[in-house]
Order: C-alpha cells, then sequence, then structure tokens
C-alpha cells in the first residue's frame, strides 16, 4: 500500500496524491537520484493480482519507456516492489484537454488545430515505433501551463486491451472506433479516428454521439452517419471539417493512413481554411450508414459493461472489473479472432443498392399517394368543407439531441454539476438559506427529473446556503480588483470570465453569479464576467521573438497575419534558426492578413584572427646563457590548441604569417640547449690532475603573442 512519504525503488520519494482512475493512482515523487519531480503511476490491487495483466502491462510500459518525444508524457522507468506495480512519468503540471473543452465551452478552429498539430505528432512518434494508442480522448491528452501539448498513457490501453480488458465506459466509448466496439483488430487508423472524435469536441463542445448505454453508443458509431460540426458551429472552415469528417470515415480504408497525411493537412489548413482540399480514398466503398445485424449487437453486449458501483469479481468465462471510471469485460472463446471485424465492402455495396432500392420505391409510393390527395382536394375545392381539414407538414430540421433531466435534489452540489457537465447541460449555481437541508447539498433543479431537456441548455440547481449563508454583495458595474476584494472580503471564491461588450466598459464587471441578494456559503465560487471592451477589429501581433521560423511563421498565420520578407544574420543574443526581429512589435493591433518582416539569427558570427610577427632572438633577460648561432626549437602554440609553428632556427628573426585563427592569441616556447664549461681537480692523496668535462643542458623560456582581429 502506498503512503505518503514511503520511499519506492530506492529512489522515489512519494509526496503526495494528484490523480486516480479506472486502473491507477497517480502521485508526485521526487526522484533523490536525479533530483527532479515525477509521477508516478501506481496500478491499483485489481490490476496488479492478475497476473496476465501485468505481464502485458510490463511488456507494453517498457515498450512506451522507449518513446521520447515533446508531445509524450514520457516514462521514465518501470518497477515493482512488494507486490506494488508502477511507472515513474514525466511530471507536467497543466490541465487535461477534457477540461480545458469545458472551461471554455468550445475552442476556436485555429487553436483546436494547433492543439491537433501537437497531438498528431505524439502520436506518430509511437506508430514510428510500432506503438498503437488505442485510448485517444481529451482525458489523455494534458496541455500544460506552458502551452505544450502532450499525449499520455501510451502502451497502458494497448496492455488493457490484449488482456480482453477495455474501458469502454462513458467516458471511453465516446471515442471508440467501429472496429474497436466490435472488439475486432484495431491499428494506427483506430488511434485517427479517435482523434477524430476529440477534434470534433473541440470544435463543437461536444461528442458526436451521445446514448443511455455504452452498447447504445458503441452502435452508433457502427451504424449511424457521422454528424458534421458544422452543423453545430456553422463557423467551422470547409478544410477543418473534411478533416475531422475524413477521419471519423467507419471504413478504415477511408480514413487517412498514417498521421503524417493528418499534419499535412491540419497545416494546409491553417494557410487555407476555406479551401475545400480534402480528398476520402476509395470512393467506390461506401462506408457511410451501414446495417448493424443481430449478431453485431450480441457481441457488443458481450464485450461492454457499465456500472457506477466499484466491484471486482470472478466470471466462469473470465475475469469482469468494473469501475466508476472503466469497466472491463472478457472476450468470448469460441468467437475467433478473424470474424470479430466482419466488414466486407462487397456486402456493403450490395446492402447499399438495396437500401436505394428501398428508398425509390417507397419515394413513388409516396408521389402516388401525394397525387391522389391532392386529386381529392381539388375535387372537394367546389364543396362547403364538412369537418376539420388535418395537414401534416415534415420538418426538414435536424433533430435536436435531448437528455433526461437526472435527479439531482439531495446531492453536492459538486457531484451535481458534473453529472449534468456529462450530459451536455450546463448547471447554473443560485444559493438558498436552510435550516433543514445541509450546506452544499442541491435543494431543488429548475427542470423537473425525467423531463427532455436539449444537450446544451442551462438548468439551475437551488444550493443550499445553511444556516449561515453570507449575502452575495453586488458586484456589477464594479471594475474587477474592486469587485474581487469585496467579493474575497466576503469569504468567496471568485472565477473571473472575460468577454466583449459593446456598451461596458473593459475592466468593469458586466455579470454575476449568483446575482446579488443570493445567500451563500463562505468558499463557494462567484462567477463574474468582466468586460474586454469592443471587440477590435484590428490583430494583436504575437510576440515571434526566439521561435524558430517555423513555429513563428505558424504562430502568425494562425492569428491572421501573414509572412513577408525573410532575412538572415549573424546574431550574438537569439539561438541559430530563431527569429531575431519582426517589423511589427509585439502587442501592436494591424489589420487582418498583414504581413509580418521577420530576420532570422544565423548565431554568433564567428571571428577570426591573424598572426603577422617576426620572432627575435632570446634576449638576455630570457636567456642569459644563449649564444648566437645556438639552434633553438620555436613552437607557437594557440589558446585553442592549433600548432601555428613548430620549426628550428639558427638565425633571427623568424617570419610568421597564419591566417582564419580562432583564438585571439597564443604561447611561444624557445627551446635551446647550453655546455657547461669543464673543471679540473686534484687528488689530494695522490696529487694527480682530475679533468671534468662540461655537460649539455636543455633551457627553455615563453613569450605572450596577441594576435590581431582579421
Amino acid at each position: 500500500m502506498i503512503k505518503i512519504g514511503m520511499m519506492i525503488g530506492d529512489r522515489y520519494e512519494i509526496l503526495e496524491k494528484i490523480g486516480t482512475g479506472g486502473m491507477s493512482d497517480v502521485y508526485k515523487a521526487k526522484c533523490h537520484k536525479l533530483n527532479r519531480y515525477v509521477a508516478v503511476k501506481v496500478l491499483k490491487q485489481e490490476f496488479s493480482e492478475n497476473a496476465n495483466f501485468v505481464s502485458k502491462f510490463r511488456i507494453e510500459a517498457q515498450a512506451a519507456a522507449g518513446l521520447m518525444h515533446p508531445n509524450i508524457v514520457n516514462v521514465y522507468d518501470v518497477g515493482e516492489e512488494s507486490g506494488i506495480y508502477y511507472i515513474v512519468m514525466e511530471l507536467v503540471e497543466g490541465i487535461t484537454l477534457k477540461k480545458y473543452i469545458e472551461k471554455k465551452a468550445r475552442i476556436s478552429f485555429k487553436e483546436a488545430v494547433s492543439i491537433g498539430i501537437q497531438v498528431c505528432m505524439g502520436i506518430e512518434a509511437a506508430h514510428n515505433n510500432h506503438i498503437i494508442h488505442r485510448d485517444i480522448k481529451p482525458q489523455n491528452i494534458i496541455i500544460s501551463k506552458d502551452g505544450k501539448v502532450k499525449v499520455t498513457d501510451f502502451g497502458i490501453a494497448k496492455a488493457a486491451t490484449s488482456n480482453t480488458i477495455t474501458s469502454n465506459v462513458m467516458g471511453s466509448v465516446h471515442y471508440t472506433s467501429p472496429e474497436q466496439a466490435r472488439g475486432g483488430y484495431s491499428d494506427e487508423k483506430s488511434d485517427i479516428y479517435s482523434l477524430g472524435i476529440t477534434m470534433f469536441e473541440m470544435l463543437t463542445g461536444r461528442v458526436p454521439f451521445n446514448g443511455e448505454t455504452t452498447v447504445s453508443i458503441a452502435i452508433k458509431h457502427i451504424q449511424e452517419e457521422m454528424p458534421s460540426p458544422k452543423e453545430f458551429v456553422p463557423e467551422i472552415p470547409a478544410s477543418v471539417e473534411g478533416i475531422v469528417l475524413k477521419c471519423c470515415q467507419k471504413s478504415p480504408d477511408r480514413r487517412y493512413q498514417n498521421m503524417q497525411e493528418v499534419i499535412a493537412d491540419l497545416k494546409q489548413s491553417l494557410m487555407s481554411p476555406d479551401e475545400a482540399f480534402v480528398v476520402i480514398n476509395d470512393p467506390d466503398i461506401e462506408a457511410g450508414t451501414r446495417m448493424i445485424t443481430d449478431r453485431d449487437i450480441a457481441q457488443i453486449k458481450r464485450r461492454t459493461v457499465y456500472s457506477e458501483d466499484r466491484e471486482y469479481a470472478e466470471h466462469e468465462e473470465g475475469m469482469r472489473l468494473k469501475s466508476d471510471t472503466a469497466s472491463f469485460y472478457e472476450n468470448p472463446g469460441e468467437v475467433d479472432e478473424e470474424e470479430d471485424y466482419d466488414y466486407d465492402p462487397k456486402m456493403e455495396r450490395v446492402t447499399t443498392i438495396l437500401t436505394i432500392l428501398a428508398g425509390i420505391i417507397i419515394l413513388i409510393i409516396i408521389i402516388v399517394l401525394a397525387a391522389k390527395i391532392l386529386g381529392k382536394m381539388e375535387q372537394d375545392d367546389t364543396e362547403e368543407p364538412s369537418g376539420p381539414i388535418v395537414t401534416t407538414e415534415q420538418s426538414t430540421e435536424v433533430e435536436e439531441e435531448y437528455v433526461s433531466m437526472p435527479n439531482v435534489t439531495g446531492i453536492n452540489v459538486d457531484d451535481a454539476r458534473r453529472t449534468l457537465l456529462e450530459l451536455g447541460i450546463n448547471p447554473e449555481i443560485a444559493y438558498e438559506e436552510s435550516d433543514v437541508v445541509d450546506e452544499g447539498v442541491v435543494i431543488s433543479a429548475s427542470v423537473n427529473t425525467g423531463t427532455k431537456i436539449e444537450v446544451g441548455n442551462t438548468v439551475t440547481l437551488l444550493v443550499s446556503a445553511g444556516s449561515q449563508g453570507v449575502e452575495v454583495p453586488e458586484v456589477t458595474g464594479l471594475g474587477y480588483e474592486t469587485a474581487n476584494t469585496n467579493l474575497v472580503s466576503k469569504g468567496f471564491l471568485v472565477n473571473k470570465v472575460e468577454a466583449y461588450s459593446e456598451t461596458i466598459e473593459k475592466g468593469i464587471v458586466i455579470s454575476q453569479t449568483p446575482v446579488s441578494g443570493n445567500k451563500a456559503p463562505k468558499g463557494s465560487v462567484i462567477t463574474v464576467t468582466v468586460s474586454l471592451g469592443k471587440e477590435e477589429t484590428k490583430i494583436r501581433v504575437p510576440n515571434l521573438i526566439g521561435l524558430s521560423e517555423e513555429d513563428g511563421t505558424f504562430e502568425a498565420i494562425e492569428v491572421g497575419l501573414s509572412i513577408g520578407s525573410v532575412t538572415y544574420e549573424y546574431n550574438e543574443e537569439v539561438p541559430e534558426g530563431h527569429i531575431c526581429y519582426q517589423s511589427f512589435s509585439h502587442g501592436s493591433y494591424v489589420d487582418p492578413g498583414t504581413a509580418l518582416d521577420i530576420k532570422v539569427s544565423q548565431g554568433v558570427q564567428a571571428v577570426t584572427y591573424k598572426c603577422n610577427t617576426s620572432i627575435e632572438a632570446p634576449t638576455v633577460d630570457e636567456a642569459p646563457d644563449y649564444v648566437a648561432g645556438t639552434e633553438v626549437e620555436i613552437v607557437l602554440v594557440a589558446d585553442d590548441g592549433q600548432v601555428i609553428i613548430n620549426t628550428k632556427a639558427t638565425t633571427f628573426p623568424q617570419a610568421v604569417n597564419s591566417y582564419g585563427l580562432s583564438a585571439s592569441g597564443g604561447t611561444l616556447t624557445m627551446t635551446y640547449t647550453v655546455t657547461t664549461e669543464g673543471t679540473t681537480t686534484t687528488d689530494p692523496e695522490t696529487g694527480e690532475t682530475v679533468n671534468v668535462p662540461g655537460v649539455q643542458e636543455t633551457r627553455s623560456f615563453t613569450r605572450r603573442i596577441e594576435f590581431v582581429q582579421e
């Protein structure tokens, strides 16, 4: 069991719990070996006890540990200690894409494309290493505080699916591909489908298919035609619409074949958003709406389990795990893997032709009936109407999606808010003082339980402020700083939302929720909408200085500008290949489409030196015993180790001419030999004279030589 403060792997100190999921708990830890903070993901006990799963988990996690990419939450280590199985990952400070979408309701197409490109680059790196994610969804994508997008949980999803366990609950089945829903073979193109669903949610703030159960959602992925994101957000460009629809084709053959193709089209959409350049491959295969068989439904039901209760139970056919965030099922042994996905283009063409023929027959019947009705109406024009006339009108509008209002009365407001958001309903909170209902508990909702409500509508929850509720002050019309001070002084937390206003000055509070006069408990959140002033038609110039040439170009294009002339120059402060100058300063406002001229750094200009000097003979101070004409070894070595001259000379001066030197100076070493004088001594005992000849000795000295800059 993991405890705060414990050390695992003799190096990772557990500091705090930062998250939990269906398969694991996540802790912040410190690696004492490398002195850095990491995230440690620990498998829950029910998974740790499954030897088959643990074996596959180890293999896939170790494979994922080989992935190193800026758009992947990198895996550093995999280990086991006392029955605790864990993986050590990069610690990313930020929020999931799911929470980011919830916070912004929906994301602009430029930002969505930018996020999509980074996600694709991470997935592409994994695919190049033969690792398929199998569970791409906003919950597995993290946006760091510095804006980097990272994909997480590589390898874990593959370990789960290869062990006949899946996470097709209300959080994952929304993003699963048709072949995964059928339980068939999945590959890189399955990740591309899930990416398309994720792009759809970024652009519209909702998923394309919803339902009461995971079975119904899975069937929609297989059977129902993919809606266009433009149905919900008409201003989405045609190119982006085409990319999403191509990613989400029912047949894998009609999707993009690899992430490189997706990235290319996403980048093209930034430059030509309204150009319909996306082409869907293999038009002979109709992969839009497909009839689902009873066998398919039976397969999906066998493979999909949904439960809000957590339990671990052994089934006679295999293991079934249930949790509030993931459900797992055992694959029936009698179904061959080849039969799991039985997509047949020829059979589908036959089905399509029969469907078209049936449609033509129905149309003919309608025309005949309409002709008879019209004839009868013309006949009755001359007669008095003998009864009420009933007319029918066929609506051509797109059917809106509705959900049943859940019962949220009597539960905590945070749980109620989460429940409504998962259904696509926008909760609005109002407080009321109550002696009967506990503080923070929902008293009632503005819509009755069971009532059908359109997705995206707002429901007001009346929440108990307890018996000691604090009256919310009026801050509408005040400056934000003043409003914030007033609310904080009353014990409230403030959530700031900004919006443009044609009438209210920038920085002034437009509205507040809950409104003044309501009583709310201390510590509750008051949302204030602050004016940004009138929406500018001009574009604010981004800061391109320090960005790479490619990143700077995309940054300019994303905000609606273009790149003009590009020149290159040496720069000591900006690294090579990065922008060191832009023609319009950061923060200034220009017209859309304005061309920014940029200069790109070539790095520090190389400075070279020359050595043009004459080496004079040794002086008396340098070499008192030097005799003119003696051979001298001359070695000149530059400060960077380059040998400029290495010679011997008996006459001076010696000329040195060397160019293109990288060092600004060097050291001259002069070495020569001298012969000492011999000596004569007398032996005191014998009186003999002994002559001791002189010996040769090597002497040397150095000089400092400064070079001249070229």
